[in-house]
């Protein structure tokens, strides 16, 4: 049953080729191929979508769980109500399968050739589709690069510092599957009943079966940790859940890809429960139909973005083609397509291009772009055994997780932000690349987490400053926002007891005396402050003050100034202060060890700490005892005094 489209396009016509003289604008064009080659007995895999189909959009609750919880049952209600007579012709008809997809009011089915025109011709029926497979592209090659530069480029750790990592948040992607037994993963799995979803019933938890581990590389740019020695996943405390909608062969139905969507909108089975992811990710389109509108997965991603649900598609990897290269669903008016640049910020060569085959002139694609080049994820761990295999990947396939765990980022910070508020947010201000304004290589340009966050943040600046008091609106943050006299940029006015300049002080700075002895290139300087010994002072190009508690003084010498200065500079906590130097042509008072301007007691004290008070002591010195007493007491004192206690020494009394 796993057909690529491909098949269909090359089967000959077959001798016995059945006319069924379908009714036009009823069967899709695909299928009408298949009939056209194929007998009437033959099985074929179909979808048929019923013509009424309920606006989802219609019902607006603003509690998400709610608005999510009634269009389930909307959904499941119009599905019964409108399918009755269509399962009971079916049934007769001895279907060899039968699968109701009420996400789109559908109904899978596989039946013989020569009842599809009668399934076509009810009135209840809008279209009979093939239901075939596609097939998940390979990952494109790629080479080591710096790690988590794509994490940086985007500015995730700077919301992470904020605090918001995506915790609360579920994520999921529609893939080929996750690797549960890789580190950066195993923790971050929801579990439960509710959180693995295979349509193929291949495996009954979490597999990944694609080679190059396709699905464990775009869960683990989501959500994923630090096990592999760097960060690599952009919200790592969201948790994930998944839909594995590529067999282990690597195809995919059409209607598997349908349940796995209508899986997502309710993954336990009870519309009572709100259980829904808040982001998918999508990495996988129609490769094969370039630059071709292919709808059918319309209906699915209108309701899951009914219900709050952000739905994300990578862009395509035909880019090398040229422009006019997007695929479907990327390319679906309600899809959010992410092309992939690389670290340089260039559009990657594989990267597909706008225009849109779907939408109107004046619009654009990819919507955004992201890293999508030797970027670093999960790898497969072959079965835990290489619990944290990691590899660099390229694709537009990698540069779509980057936008999905932004999104949840976001909503960790914003939690009742719509799919809309999120989808603006990122587009309005993504970093500009390309030509100027949004394009079909760039789109809105690169996402820009942090400043789509700052978008979100109301900023708030009533005394008309132009100061913000929320610290995250692009200038220092007003501490005083009914004041215009009062903000991070304002003049800071001495001892009034009021802090002008939001740095938390009043600035009580006051400079003594700052004296440059010309004759042997001395700074001496001395200052106070009213936070006495935690003003933490420093004499601004030299080095820090020292505090002296006796004298409530800071002070500072420097034996090789370069020069008179003219003017110094002390800051501190509180600011800074500016003062005048004076220039003094005289020897200074060596022996004031303590800057108090006496050579007194303290001097003596430092002296003999540093040369050994008694004769004995393992630091005395006998050089430092000038009268040989043997010991450095008062009469080395009056000594220092006579020698160095002039009355025009700067520094002395």
């Amino acid at each position: 049953m796993r057909k690529p489209i491909y098949i269909f396009l090359i089967i000959p016509l077959f001798v016995f080729c059945f006319n069924f003289n379908a009714q036009a604008g009823t069967i899709s064009p695909a299928l009408q191929d298949v009939l056209d080659t194929v007998g009437p007995d033959q099985d074929v895999d179909v979808i048929v979508v019923l013509s009424d189909q309920l606006d989802t959009k219609a019902i607006k609750d603003s509690v998400k769980s709610i608005r999510r919880s009634k269009i389930i049952k909307e959904l499941i209600k119009k599905a019964d109500d409108t399918q009755k007579a269509l399962k009971e012709f079916i049934k007769i008809k001895n279907p060899k399968r039968e699968i109701s997809l009420w996400v789109i009011n559908a109904i899978a089915l596989t039946v013989r050739a020569d009842v599809i025109p009668e399934l076509a011709q009810r009135p209840e029926v809008a279209e009979v589709r093939l239901d075939f497979a596609i097939q998940l592209s390979e990952p494109l090659s790629a080479t080591a690069a710096t790690p988590e530069w794509n994490i940086d480029a985007i500015g995730a750790p700077q919301l992470w510092d904020l605090g918001f990592r995506g915790q609360g948040l579920v994520v999921a992607n529609m893939d080929s599957g996750v690797d549960f037994n890789h580190h950066d993963l195993v923790t971050r799995y929801r579990g439960g009943t509710n959180s693995w979803f295979d349509p193929y019933g291949q495996h009954a938890t979490p597999y990944d079966s694609h080679p190059a581990g396709h699905g464990t590389g775009t869960m683990g740019i989501m959500v994923g940790g630090d096990a592999t020695g760097t960060a690599i996943g952009v919200a790592p405390d969201a948790q994930w859940i998944a839909a594995k909608i590529f067999d282990d062969a690597g195809f995919a139905d059409l209607s598997a890809i349908h349940q796995a969507f209508q899986w997502l909108l309710d993954p336990d089975g009870d519309p009572n429960t709100d259980d829904a992811p808040d982001v998918v990710n999508n990495s996988w389109g129609f490769r094969e139909l370039v630059d071709i509108c292919y709808l059918e997965f319309q209906l699915d991603i209108q309701n899951l973005k009914a219900a709050g649900i952000a739905v994300v598609f990578s862009a395509g990897n035909e880019g090398i083609i040229g422009p006019s290269t997007s695929i479907s669903p990327a390319n679906n008016p309600e899809s959010f397509a992410v092309g992939a640049v690389s670290s340089t910020m260039n559009i990657a060569g594989f990267s597909s291009r706008g225009p849109s085959a779907c939408v109107l002139e004046d619009d654009f694609f990819p919507e955004v772009v992201a890293p999508g080049v030797s970027v670093k994820t999960a790898d497969l761990t072959f079965g835990g055994v290489l619990p944290i295999r990691s590899h660099y990947v390229s694709g537009t396939s990698f540069a779509a997780p980057h936008v999905a765990g932004a999104m949840a980022l976001l909503l960790s910070a914003f939690p009742s932000l719509t799919v809309s508020d999120l989808e603006t947010a990122l587009m309005d201000t993504a970093i500009d690349l390309g030509t100027v304004g949004p394009d079909d290589d760039y789109g809105s340009g690169m996402i820009d987490v942090m400043a789509a966050y700052r978008s979100l943040v109301p900023c708030t600046d009533a005394d008309g400053d132009d100061f913000y008091v929320e610290a995250v609106c692009g200038t220092p943050q007003d501490c005083n926002d009914n004041d215009a006299g009062i903000n991070p940029g304002a003049p800071e006015v001495k001892h009034d007891g009021i802090d002008q300049d939001c740095n938390g002080y009043d600035l009580t700075i006051d400079i003594l005396s700052a004296e440059y002895i010309v004759n042997n290139d001395i700074l001496c300087v001395i200052a106070t402050s009213e936070l006495m010994g935690a003003a933490n002072l420093e004499l601004v190009g030299f080095d820090f003050m020292s505090w002296n508690a006796d004298n409530q003084e800071w002070s500072i010498t420097s034996n090789d100034a370069g020069g008179d200065p003219g003017n110094v500079t002390v800051s501190g906590i509180e600011g800074i202060e500016i003062g005048a130097t004076t220039a003094i042509s005289t020897d200074i008072c060596l022996a004031d060890f303590d800057l108090n301007r006496s050579v007194d007691a303290g001097d003596l004290a430092i002296f003999a700490a540093a040369f050994g008070a008694l004769n004995g002591e393992p630091n005395y010195n006998p050089a430092a005892d000038f009268d040989g007493s043997g010991a450095i007491d008062g009469s080395n004192l009056a000594k220092f005094i006579v020698e160095f206690g002039r009355t025009d020494c700067p520094n002395c009394n």
